[in-house]
């Protein structure tokens, strides 16, 4: 489990720079106009946090499977509370609130990483219904169908990166575009 407190335990597998690499690749992508503008992900705080999500979702799930991948996974995981924290305190949390909104981020991580699993296990439709009940409010199946070739788009893609590639963050994700998100 990733667990959003564990800085001081053990040393980080992953170099600090791979893993702001990496980070920062996912939140490019996360920000991708087409995604709102083709895909009817909602422009709100919440959509773009479901959509970082997806994208934190696949990535953990593909490094997961490599040595040391646990140690990465952690390192990302806390990379993703660290600019969650942030992003709260920029929007004027105050320190008393923070803790409860990060337990309900970490409760949604946890929440959705679960249906998407459960989900991604069952093929392209229950995928797609599971996109569309946590990123798209339930009301945009086709967009959701779209979204979920372009997730099994991606999680094929980072399946077939050498472990080098994957760590050292010399990859890039699909445009969404190219992976079959566009109509």
């Amino acid at each position: 489990m990733l667990w959003p407190f564990n800085h001081f335990r053990k040393p980080r597998v992953a170099p600090r720079g791979t893993i702001e690499a990496i980070y920062g690749m996912i939140v490019t992508q996360a920000r991708e106009p087409l995604f709102y503008r083709e895909l009817a992900v909602p422009d709100t705080v919440n959509g773009r946090f479901d959509l970082l999500v997806l994208h934190l979702w696949m990535v953990l799930r593909r490094l997961k499977s490599i040595e040391g991948g646990t140690e990465t996974c952690q390192a990302l995981f806390d990379r993703f509370c660290d600019d969650m924290d942030a992003n709260l305190r920029e929007m004027g949390v105050g320190d008393l609130t923070v803790p409860k909104r990060m337990q309900a981020f970490g409760e949604a991580f946890y929440g959705r990483s679960a249906a998407y699993d459960l989900a991604l296990a069952g093929g392209a439709e229950p995928l797609a219904l599971a996109l569309d009940k946590n990123i798209l409010n339930g009301a945009h199946l086709e967009h959701a169908r779209r979204l979920a070739v372009y997730a099994e788009a991606v999680i094929m893609e980072l399946a077939a990166l050498d472990e080098v590639a994957l760590r050292g963050a010399s990859w890039k994700f699909p445009a969404p575009a190219e992976a079959g998100a566009q109509a």
